[in-house]
C-alpha cells in the first residue's frame, strides 16, 4: 500500500508547545482575581476533557500549556483584602483622578492577570499603577495626556 493512504499522527514533527511565561512578580490578586484564577482552571480542565474526548492533539497540547500556567497561579496567588477607604492609594484601591479639564478617570489597582486597562484596571507593577500607590487625595500626577489630581481613593 502506498503511503500516501496511510494517516500519520497529527502531531508528528510537531513542535511542543513552549510553556506561557510566569511573571517573575509577587502574584498578588484580588479576591475577585483569585475567582478568575479558579474559573481559568475549571475552564481549561473542561476543554482539556473535550479535547480528548474529541482526540483533538494540539487542542489536548494547548489545555495542558493553558492548565499548568493557571494552575501555577493559583498556587502563587496572594489574596490581598479590599482596602478600606483610605488616604494612601495602595493595591485594590480605585484611585479617581480629574484633568483640569474636568475629565474624570477611574483605575483600580489590580493583580497581573487581572488588569485590564480599558475596564480601568491596571496591575500593580505598570509605571502608571507604581505611580499611584502611595499618592493621596489632593496629589497631582503625571499622564502622558497632562496632569491629573487624585479626587479620591476607595
Amino acid at each position: 500500500m502506498s503511503r500516501a493512504f496511510i494517516k500519520e499522527s497529527d502531531d508528528a514533527g510537531a513542535e511542543p508547545l513552549p510553556d506561557r511565561v510566569v511573571s517573575p512578580h509577587r502574584n498578588l490578586v484580588t479576591p475577585a482575581g483569585l475567582a478568575q484564577i479558579e474559573a481559568a482552571v475549571a475552564r481549561l480542565r473542561d476543554a482539556l476533557s473535550a479535547a480528548r474526548v474529541a482526540d483533538d492533539r494540539g487542542g489536548v497540547a494547548e489545555a495542558q500549556r493553558d492548565l499548568r500556567y493557571w494552575t501555577e497561579r493559583r498556587r502563587t496567588a496572594e489574596v490581598v483584602p479590599p482596602p478600606a477607604e483610605g488616604e494612601v492609594a495602595r493595591f485594590g484601591a480605585t484611585v479617581l483622578l480629574e484633568h483640569a479639564d474636568g475629565t474624570r478617570l477611574q483605575y483600580q489597582i489590580v493583580g497581573e492577570d487581572e488588569a485590564d486597562p480599558a475596564a480601568g484596571k491596571i496591575s500593580y507593577v505598570s509605571p502608571f499603577a507604581r505611580l499611584l500607590i502611595g499618592a493621596s487625595a489632593g496629589d497631582v500626577v503625571a499622564l502622558g495626556s497632562g496632569e491629573a489630581g487624585i479626587v479620591e481613593i476607595r
